[in-house]
């Protein structure tokens, strides 16, 4: 098992890893809508913030040479479920074609009050 830090991801605000590297897979934390140079979240849109969760797992993935397409599974937490359509068609232009397992849960807070936090499952080729 291997720790892994992203450089270009925020730092973590709490006592966890970006993402754990085990076997063939890579496990990240759940990211939420922090702007990695100012360290504050961005804009309260869910579509924003839903760009910018995917942006963060998508450095901690490059930081181990991978990409959203080695992405076998995601989890969603949304703070508002009326707000599952606009945070799909966000969603869906990052993962394109690819569109690896997911569960959507709605969820009654999450940290510094953001509408969206996602953790993903990658694996490495063999």
């Amino acid at each position: 098992m291997q720790r892994i830090t992203a450089q270009n991801a925020p730092e973590a605000i709490g006592p966890y890893s970006h993402a754990i590297r085990t076997g063939n897979l890579l496990i990240t934390s759940g990211q939420i809508p922090i702007d990695p140079s100012t360290g504050s979240l961005v804009a309260d849109l869910i579509e924003d913030q839903t760009n910018q969760v995917i942006t963060n797992l998508k450095a901690i993935l490059e930081t181990e040479g991978l990409s959203l397409m080695n992405v076998v599974k995601t989890t969603v937490f949304l703070k508002d479920m009326s707000e599952f359509s606009q945070f799909n068609s966000v969603y869906e232009k990052h993962f394109e074609s690819h569109k690896p397992a997911r569960s959507t849960v709605q969820v009654a807070s999450l940290p510094l009050n953001c509408r969206v936090e996602i953790e993903a499952i990658a694996e490495f080729e063999n």
